[in-house]
């Protein structure tokens, strides 16, 4: 009889998503020909989904998870198959686990870092095995696409249906608004923190464009400036930049002065889309 090393049963566990214990039965019944043992999977029933590592990971849940304090927040995007499986207790656990250690845990550079590291409610398991063991017990694919955790003051906020998250930083004292601001994100979509983010060209065409105008007036220079600086927070709002939107809680202020109420500033934001 062929002796099956574990490499051998490795390779058959990757190919078929089959757990261990069937990956080596099969091969020692084969005499150790994967494709003899790949039509034995299937004659006792098994399900195997021959090459699932190619396909495609559409769906899945974007968790965000902030420190009690704002000290810090952390995002993850775990990746699978289908829809259902996405809404899965065993696949929901998963995500948390994976961005409460990101966010408690020593930190992490990658998804393997991350991975490689305990899950912090599941005694003697790392994520990575956690992660071995739903894919086991569900039969798909699923992938840790991305990781991020950033220092505060932050606020922090994921869409009811997991498709999209936010990290809102701010300067200053952490308070709840930066909660309010990261829903903002999320609901109104801003391209950009600061006018300074816009290309250079873009705002000093509209610049000179709104100066012509208000010139053409007969308007003091004086008052040119003010109207122009006025029509360019419009402009800046109009072209998504945070600061100048109203603000999406109570639009009687914008962002800007939301945050100045609370002694901050903006400092940036991360706003993430499900698979984008």
């Amino acid at each position: 009889m062929a002796e099956i090393s574990a490499a051998t049963v490795k390779a058959l566990r990757d190919l078929t998503d089959l757990p261990m214990m069937d990956c080596k039965r099969a091969l020692t019944e084969a005499g150790g020909d994967q494709d003899k043992a790949i039509s034995l999977l299937k004659e006792w029933g098994k399900k195997v989904s021959i090459k699932r590592a190619e396909n495609a990971t559409s769906e899945g849940l974007i968790r965000v998870l902030v420190a009690d304090d704002g000290s810090a927040g952390a995002m993850i995007e775990l990746q699978c198959e289908s829809a259902p499986v996405a809404k899965a207790d065993d696949f929901v656990l998963l995500a948390d686990q994976c961005v409460k250690q990101l966010l408690n845990g020593p930190g992490a550079a990658t998804p393997a870092e991350l991975l490689a590291q305990a899950a912090p409610d599941v005694p003697g398991k790392t994520l990575a095995q956690l992660l071995e063991d739903v894919q086991n017990k569900i039969r798909e694919k699923m992938l840790l696409a991305r990781i991020l955790k950033v220092a505060g003051p932050v606020g922090g906020y994921a869409h009811h249906d997991g498709k999209t998250g936010v990290l809102a930083q701010g300067e200053g004292k952490a308070d709840a608004v930066l909660r309010d601001v990261a829903m903002h994100v999320a609901a109104l979509r801003p391209q950009a923190t600061h006018p300074e983010e816009l290309p250079a060209e873009t705002v000093t065409a509209e610049r000179d464009r709104l100066t012509q105008e208000a010139t053409a007036s007969g308007k003091p220079a004086n008052i040119v400036e003010k109207i122009v600086d006025g029509r360019m927070k419009t402009f800046f709002a109009e072209q998504g930049v945070l600061v100048h939107q109203l603000f999406a809680k109570d639009d009687s202020k914008t962002v800007s002065q939301a945050l100045a109420e609370k002694g901050l500033k903006a400092k940036g934001f991360i706003r993430w889309v499900l698979g984008n």
